[in-house]
């Protein structure tokens, strides 16, 4: 069956517009309170969030669904989306809810689960929640309605486990580094993380007021950092994105390593140490740079689906421990159960520490090609090459590149968009291409173009 409210990453959508409404979080808080009861004995679901306004309505919402299905809540507040994977498994509650759109503006919002073992939900249980919401809304006797409590350690936890996720004695004390946490739900605990282990921080991205989120910090706007980066000397800027599961770094010249990239230099550190089991994963969209250089080490590259879900998926079935994409989500599954933007950064920290070479050496040994990809706003989501005038586009394209690149496009799983990627040998030969393709894209396809959004960002 298809699926009517949940993608590749939850549910998410515009603030206001179905289904990201207040009446539709408490229907989904009560379905998931009533499919998720059976999966532990705690009658307990953990709720985290990131610092977009619109979760202070949201949070309450799904509390009262919850409740009125008998399931008791724990409020962790604002944390990372790995930090309530983690805590969901280590407490065997029910399931871990996130009210998080990860590097969406504060206009947008969404919803993500873990199961008790703090992976995401399965497609069957999935389309179970989805069911429920169609059913009427029943409350509980009074006596078995669910209660609220606020999970005042939550933060050191997390702490306590990301520090953990390096080998015993690990200290970054002759480090000094610059960490953007995009003002979202790292801004608290990220810091702390690096600090506790001996480094010195700056900080970018730690002022959130509900409507900057993602606002040029983070991952997706780097210049600040590298600027920061090269200014005050550091060995190495770390970036997150607003729900902290992404993170990409700069080394220190300022040059930035993508998610391909740091997932290289775990690989290729965990194939030195004899640590590295199975293959890495990756998706369609990770560069063939990476593929071509873990081939050199007799290391298979395997490509999933994009999405996080699917990497871990692939992880699971071929028995291997890292992967990732090429958006900085980096899953080391032989140190957590999901991606993980602090835990992933201190695996590069430690190679840094253990080898004694700067960033800039570590990234070595791998070459990327050129790719240039255009998002191409859309109505709805659908399949491009359901389109004949976009498989004949495709098609002549791909005629031109011969063997010598490749071209993906795929609806995207989180926002109205079609993704337009090309890969090449040519830099400028890839650049037209891929506007070439966009544009034709565009023209097939109708557009969705959203009202202007007026709001005024603090000072603060």
């Amino acid at each position: 069956m298809d699926k009517r409210y949940f993608g590749t990453d939850g549910i998410r959508g515009r603030v206001g517009e179905f289904p990201i409404t207040p009446d539709f979080m408490l229907r989904l808080g009560w379905s998931a309170g009533r499919v998720l009861s059976d999966c532990s004995a705690s009658k307990q679901v953990l709720i985290g969030k990131d610092t977009r306004i619109s979760n202070y309505m949201f949070e309450s919402a799904l509390q009262a669904g919850l409740s009125a299905a008998g399931i008791n809540i724990q409020l962790l507040g604002p944390m990372p989306t790995p930090a309530i994977a983690y805590l969901t498994r280590a407490l065997q509650a029910n399931a871990g809810i996130v009210i998080s759109a990860s590097h969406n503006p504060h206009y947008d919002n969404g919803i993500k689960f873990f199961s008790t073992a703090g992976r995401k939900l399965d497609d069957e249980t999935e389309l179970a929640i989805e069911a429920a919401i169609e059913e009427p809304l029943t409350t509980v006797a009074s006596r078995r309605l669910g209660k609220a409590y606020r999970m005042v350690d939550a933060p050191g936890r997390y702490i306590e486990f990301c520090k953990h996720s390096v080998p015993f004695g690990t200290r970054l004390d002759d480090f000094k580094l610059v960490v953007d946490c995009a003002n979202g739900a790292g801004y608290q605990v990220a810091p702390a993380v690096f600090r506790e282990l001996g480094a010195k921080v700056d900080c970018l991205g730690v002022a959130p007021d509900g409507l900057n989120i993602n606002v040029d910090c983070g991952s997706l706007h780097l210049g600040r950092l590298q600027q920061a980066v090269v200014n005050s000397g550091a060995d190495a800027g770390i970036a997150l994105d607003g729900d902290g599961d992404r993170v990409i770094m700069v080394d220190e010249s300022g040059a930035v390593l993508d998610g391909d990239e740091l997932l290289w230099v775990i690989a290729r550190d965990r194939q030195r140490q004899g640590t590295l089991r199975g293959p890495v994963v990756g998706t369609v969209m990770t560069n063939l740079g990476l593929e071509q250089a873990l081939g050199a080490l007799g290391v298979a590259l395997l490509r999933a689906k994009v999405g996080d879900r699917y990497v871990l998926e692939m992880l699971l079935e071929h028995h291997g421990a890292v992967g990732g994409e090429s958006s900085g989500h980096i899953i080391c599954l032989d140190r957590t159960s999901t991606g993980d933007g602090i835990v992933s950064a201190l695996q590069v920290l430690h190679c840094m520490s253990a080898s004694r070479q700067p960033l800039s050496r570590l990234r070595e040994g791998m070459t990327k090609l050129p790719q240039h990809m255009v998002s191409v706003p859309v109505a709805r989501r659908l399949d491009p090459f359901e389109v004949p005038a976009i498989v004949t586009a495709v098609r002549e394209i791909e005629t031109e590149l011969g063997k010598h690149g490749r071209v993906l496009l795929r609806s995207s799983g989180t926002e109205p968009v079609v993704r337009v990627m090309i890969e090449g040998q040519d830099r400028q030969r890839v650049q037209r291409l891929t506007e070439q393709l966009a544009a034709r894209v565009a023209e097939a396809l109708p557009a969705y173009r959203p009202p202007p959004i007026d709001f005024e960002l603090s000072e603060g």
